[in-house]
């Protein structure tokens, strides 16, 4: 086999691995000489090879056939070889296609043009077996790395599509352990919105009874983001129900449900934590206690619509096993509202990256406090949105909000 027939072997079977078949050539040009000719040339070289015998054809058969290489007449009328490149070009399906030009004019003026026009490369028809050869080698090279590119993109754009199914059921499951809004005992009712990121987060609440002369809520969150630290979010509010925590601590005491949780979920090896608001109520006369892990995101808004933080500064959970958590207290009073936030809430960014701020929800509260909870939650969530420029937050976003009603 002749030198230059051995190396076109062996890049043909390379492009062949590369593209998982024969590669197909189109030859467009309005000579059938020609056309015969550089044909037959190909065939020899074991490609396949289609032909059209005009540009528009040439245009057609690169739409329905996707060639790995064609090879263009720069003259051809109704539309000429340079035309046929630019409508490629402002094809988004067909922008990686590799033309080679073909001319008898092979001035460097026309060169530049044509290259600036979209071809690849340029062929004199006056050119060698061995550089015509060498040219449509190069060209199939390149087309098995734009297709093996092409391949690796959408290959990952479908992981990418079934992470973010997994995520978004995942993010289901989760919310299915949130509890249920309504009244929750005579004179208090619930309300909540949540609103998980694409990329889930760790956040939770709920609220449960203790027994009843008394209830107990709380919101944590789970540092990091993705299913691990959700499925530990949910491995501890399973922790935190009322049947298991009885096994552990004796009375409703947010400070001791803290300290038992410390020691039952240290941080782990790779640094993951939680922090976490905890609240008791008693239902005789509404007195709150509470203590915090490093959750600074508790308020209770007053009738008059002033706001008074439930924050104490404290560790995480999990960073040192015998870490006490300060109980603190307040009283609620009929009109009294208790929420509870993550901070992916307050913390969403504007396209700028400024935040919206505690500043921003503390007047939206202050407006709107003569409005039922379950009617100020949802424009909480729909400010931040506004503010952050979509509906979806680099971080979970939960509001949960209890209400006295007499």
């Amino acid at each position: 086999m002749p030198h230059d027939l051995s190396s076109a072997w062996t890049t043909l079977h390379a492009a062949s691995l590369s593209l998982g078949r024969i590669p197909t050539v189109l030859i467009v040009d309005d000579e059938p000489v020609t056309r015969l000719s550089l044909a037959a040339r190909l065939s020899r070289m074991g490609v396949r090879v289609i032909e059209a015998a005009s540009g528009l054809e040439g245009l057609a058969a690169i739409r329905r056939e996707r060639p790995d290489l064609t090879i263009m007449d720069w003259m051809m009328p109704e539309m000429d070889g340079p035309t046929v490149c630019e409508a490629v070009r402002s094809d988004p399906h067909l922008q990686t296609s590799h033309i080679i030009l073909m001319t008898s004019h092979d001035e460097p003026d026309q060169i530049a043009e044509g290259l600036a026009r979209g071809a690849d490369d340029f062929l004199s028809k006056s050119a060698s077996k061995q550089e015509m050869l060498a040219r449509v080698q190069s060209g199939l090279r390149s087309a098995a790395l734009v297709r093996s590119i092409e391949d690796t993109r959408d290959a990952l754009k479908h992981k990418q599509e079934e992470l973010e199914t997994e995520l978004r059921s995942a993010a289901l499951y989760v919310e299915s352990l949130l509890p249920q809004a309504g009244e929750v005992a005579p004179g208090l009712q619930l309300s909540w919105v949540y609103r998980p990121s694409l990329a889930l987060g760790g956040d939770l609440f709920n609220l449960a009874r203790w027994d009843e002369n008394s209830l107990y809520f709380y919101i944590l969150d789970a540092s990091g983001h993705g299913v691990s630290p959700a499925l530990r979010a949910a491995s501890f509010s399973t922790f935190l129900r009322p049947e298991n925590l009885r096994h552990c601590i004796e009375a409703n005491n947010p400070s001791c449900m803290l300290a038992e949780a410390n020691r039952h979920y240290p941080m782990t090896p790779e640094g993951e934590y939680f922090t976490i608001w905890m609240g008791s109520l008693s239902l005789h006369d509404r007195t709150l206690r509470y203590a915090t892990a490093g959750h600074g995101g508790a308020l209770v808004q007053h009738r008059d619509g002033s706001i008074e933080w439930l924050t104490e500064p404290g560790l995480p959970l999990g960073l040192l096993p015998d870490t006490s958590y300060v109980l603190k207290t307040a009283r609620l009073v009929p009109g009294d509202r208790v929420l509870l936030m993550s901070d992916g809430l307050y913390e969403a960014p504007s396209p700028a990256g400024e935040v919206w701020g505690l500043q921003r929800l503390g007047r939206i509260l202050r407006d709107t406090v003569s409005r039922p909870l379950a009617d100020v939650l949802p424009q909480l969530l729909a400010e931040a949105e506004r503010w952050h420029g979509a509906a979806s937050f680099p971080d979970d976003a939960a509001l949960m909000g209890l209400e006295c009603l007499g």
